[in-house]
């Protein structure tokens, strides 16, 4: 079975994760601070703070930007659903907007439409690793007095007009989760180039305890910490870390691998009139989280049927992008919600398996059985004489 993902660890990773342990100190500490700050640099932010998975991240940044009872939150339905959630944390409602057909990402025309004079914030997502426009929606939100909240759980290594997501706005939400481009088993990132969100960020993660573990260990005198609000156990540890400053390493490459995959689906799949590839446009450089191929209506199979005989050929596949406000939790909370977009992209819609390292035969024999099932006998067989020249 070739599966849908596969996180990229090596025997590196297992020693980092072994001498962390032998160290004594496997909780946040040093390590968790090394990792932030070299995942700073990466990304060109000022500042970085590791917890302990990307939904936690969300609820820490809608704290930290002030968001609460009575707020309205837009994002998209077409997300992962802690997205909305995290929003819903905090007691404000998300507004849900529609996405764009072409990148599955956050269309700026509807969601201006959907502001109102409760809307304090856009938490804009950077879909299976596809970077949004953020200049648009900085814009958007500068026009309004809005924060800019983006969730970029699978944007990790991703670029937008040249600089690494995470550099360009307050407070961005990364996830280490192992379906992500790096993993730490779970964990999470928020990057911000504000100090006072740093440094409440900090507090907050460890119960909004004034002094951390490592710093009342290294000291040399006795200090007292005060819990000075509301905080979360919502840390890293240095085990995770360790693993992450592994992986930071080799996230370059990891995606460079990653897009040379995508770019051999891009040219096995390219002219076959039923389907619509990802699209990535000038300035914008994804990571390829997912590879998603969208069927049009002129598919010789249906995404649900597509899928099982995929899985039948032992390759595993998974649906489009979940549309939150479709799911039970959901189901009372926005009846009246019109996102036509995000349901026909959700209902048919195809991600592939992509992963690093993929082998060269799995590659072919995915877009084998992919060409065989959406193809008509009579293409197939056009396709296959020109392919022999």
């Amino acid at each position: 079975m070739i599966p849908i993902a596969k996180p990229y660890l090596t025997e590196e990773e297992a020693q980092a994760a072994y001498d962390t342990i032998l160290s004594g100190w496997i909780t946040q500490g040093p390590k968790v601070q090394e990792f932030e700050e070299k995942f700073a640099a990466y990304t060109g932010a000022k500042y970085a703070v590791a917890v302990s998975n990307c939904t936690t991240a969300l609820h820490l940044a809608m704290i930290v930007a002030s968001i609460g009872p009575g707020d309205e939150v837009i994002c998209p339905s077409m997300s992962y659903i802690a997205t909305a959630n995290a929003i819903r944390y905090v007691g404000a409602t998300p507004v849900f907007a529609e996405v764009e057909p072409d990148t599955y990402n956050l269309d700026a025309a509807d969601a201006e439409a959907r502001i109102t004079d409760r809307t304090k914030a856009i938490l804009l997502v950077h879909q299976i690793g596809m970077p949004a426009d953020i200049d648009t929606f900085k814009d958007l939100c500068s026009k309004y007095n809005l924060k800019l909240i983006e969730d970029a759980a699978c944007a990790a290594g991703s670029a937008y007009k040249g600089a690494k997501i995470g550099s360009h706005s307050e407070l961005v939400c990364f996830s280490f989760h192992p379906r992500k481009v790096i993993s730490t088993g779970d964990g999470g990132m928020i990057t911000t180039n504000r100090e006072d969100y740093y440094d409440r960020l900090k507090l907050l993660r460890q119960h909004g305890m004034s002094v951390n573990d490592r710093v009342r260990h290294e000291a040399n005198r006795i200090i007292f910490e005060d819990h000075v609000e509301l905080g979360y156990n919502y840390r890293m540890t240095d085990i995770q870390a360790a693993v992450g400053i592994k992986q930071l390493e080799k996230l370059d490459w990891i995606v460079e691998e990653r897009r040379k995959i995508a770019a051999a689906f891009n040219q096995a799949f390219n002219g076959i009139d039923s389907i619509r590839l990802p699209q990535e446009h000038e300035g914008y450089f994804s990571n390829y989280q997912s590879y998603s191929i969208y069927l049009k209506d002129t598919a010789a199979v249906s995404r649900n049927t597509l899928m099982q005989k995929l899985l039948d050929r032992g390759v595993a596949t998974r649906r489009g992008i979940m549309n939150t406000h479709r799911e039970t939790a959901y189901k009372n909370y926005a009846p009246d919600v019109s996102l036509p977009v995000s349901m026909e992209l959700q209902d048919n819609s195809i991600i592939l398996p992509l992963y690093v390292p993929m082998k060269p035969e799995d590659i072919n024999y995915v877009i084998d059985c992919f060409k065989k099932e959406i193809l008509p006998v009579a293409q197939i067989k056009l396709c296959y004489r020109k392919e022999q020249g």
